[in-house]
């Protein structure tokens, strides 16, 4: 065994043995709740952009799009506009990866890769932001409510060429909404790329903790996920991303297809 492959060994222990230690998974959770009232997810930026996630979640995402490669993310949910900077970025990354190994210049203002963004209301200094940011020529805006079927039909056909897809769902947080999304969008995700379910913690939280929410445990992002996999088989949950993150707003949300 090479030492690269001794590495991923020990890595790949590492991670199972923190998915068995209970205690290190209590305290992990207890140091959530005790963070989440301080909105300890919203002091992170992305290239100057808040984003709005634990960082835990940022590095595992960068981790995916890597590994996948995709040429097209979908996300719902836009708020300040942080996570759709920091997917293009990443997209950019790549890109200019591919460039150098074709020894080709890449044209920026010409990208391959793309992002599209979905939110029911996209505020005018967001959107503004967002527009001017240097990453803007890969981010396409769409305002509207992402499970309005004329917002779907469009986004479905907006795939047309696309060879791998990946999705993150992050906008409303009830059993309904998300559901509605999973079925709306999940399908357009590429064998071996992932449908990310933001928000599942929701379900493990003190039900006082959202006061002035629709959602909260039992109607949440999680009770979706799980309702989703009872007739799609095609996804399923990677529990390897819980066991190494361990802190994360997403347990049981990064799902991958696996045919």
């Amino acid at each position: 065994m090479n030492p690269s492959e001794e590495f991923l060994r020990e890595v790949t222990e590492n991670v199972e043995g923190q998915g068995t230690d209970v205690a290190l998974n209590a305290l992990s959770r207890d140091w959530l709740i005790k963070s989440a009232p301080n909105k300890y997810s919203y002091n992170f930026f992305w290239q100057g952009r808040p984003i709005i996630q634990y960082p835990q979640d940022i590095v595992a995402m960068q981790e995916l799009i890597w590994q996948i490669k995709p040429d097209l993310i979908i996300e719902t949910g836009i708020a300040h506009g942080g996570s759709l900077i920091f997917s293009a970025s990443m997209l950019t990354l790549l890109d200019y990866c591919d460039a150098a190994e074709q020894g080709k210049t890449l044209d920026p203002k010409r990208p391959d890769r793309q992002v599209i963004g979905l939110d029911i209301d996209i505020r005018a200094h967001n959107r503004a932001a967002i527009e001017a940011h240097p990453m803007a020529s890969r981010i396409q805006l769409i305002r509207g409510s992402s499970i309005d079927p004329e917002i779907i039909a469009r986004v479905h056909a907006m795939t047309d060429g696309h060879q791998r897809t990946l999705v993150c769902l992050d906008s409303n947080h009830t059993h309904e909404h998300v559901l509605a999304e999973l079925e709306a969008y999940a399908p357009l995700v590429t064998p071996g790329s992932y449908c990310v379910v933001f928000d599942t913690i929701i379900e493990d939280l003190p039900a006082d903790m959202f006061p002035n929410r629709p959602w909260g445990p039992g109607d949440n992002p999680k009770t979706a996920v799980h309702q989703y996999l009872k007739t799609h088989p095609e996804f399923e949950i990677d529990k390897q991303i819980d066991h190494k993150l361990l802190i994360s707003v997403a347990p049981d949300g990064y799902l991958q297809r696996v045919r």
